[in-house]
This record gives structure tokens, sequence and C-alpha cells, in this order.
């Protein structure tokens, strides 16, 4: 299953190298991209539990590295205001 790493950068100028075990993120998400906060989030939810939910189909367990940076994502996301916009910065393969 190929995995990939993906560059987003926060509201206050920070960026985070995440973590999906399937490309599927690549679905829902456009490098360079600028999200609001909102569907930033919604986008992840269904791009990093789809991938969780491939690594089940094969192997027989969900991905525990997808749940916990979708996890991450979230949790970072509340020091943001809810107006605040996300940029997805590239995809590293």
């Amino acid at each position: 299953m190929p995995e990939l790493r993906f560059v987003i950068r926060w509201p206050d100028g920070t960026s985070e190298i995440c973590y999906s075990p399937s490309t599927v993120v690549r679905d829902h998400f456009t490098a360079g991209a600028l999200y609001a906060m909102p569907d930033f989030l919604t986008r992840s939810r269904t791009a990093l539990t789809a991938a969780s939910e491939r690594v089940r189909q094969r192997y027989g367990y969900p991905c525990s590295l997808a749940l916990g940076q979708l996890a991450r994502i979230e949790a970072a996301s509340v020091r943001f205001a809810a107006d605040a916009a996300i940029r997805f910065e590239s995809f590293q393969e």
C-alpha cells in the first residue's frame, strides 16, 4: 500500500508534515490550495478515515497512524479561529 506524507501550513505560519498510509488523500486535497478550517477538517476526516479503512480492508485492522494523525490535526485546529485558513502545501511520496 503506497503511503505518503503531506505538508500543511497552519494559520500561525507553522508547517507540519502529516502521514497517510494511502494515496487516497490526493482525492481530497490539492497542493497549494487554501482551505477554510471547517472544510479542511471535513476533508481531513474523510481522507484519513478512508486511508485507515483501506488498511483495515487489506490487513484486517484500521491504521492507528492515520487515526492518530487525524487526532493531531483536530487537536491542533482548536488553537485557531473557526474562520482561519490552512494551506495544503504539498504531497511528499
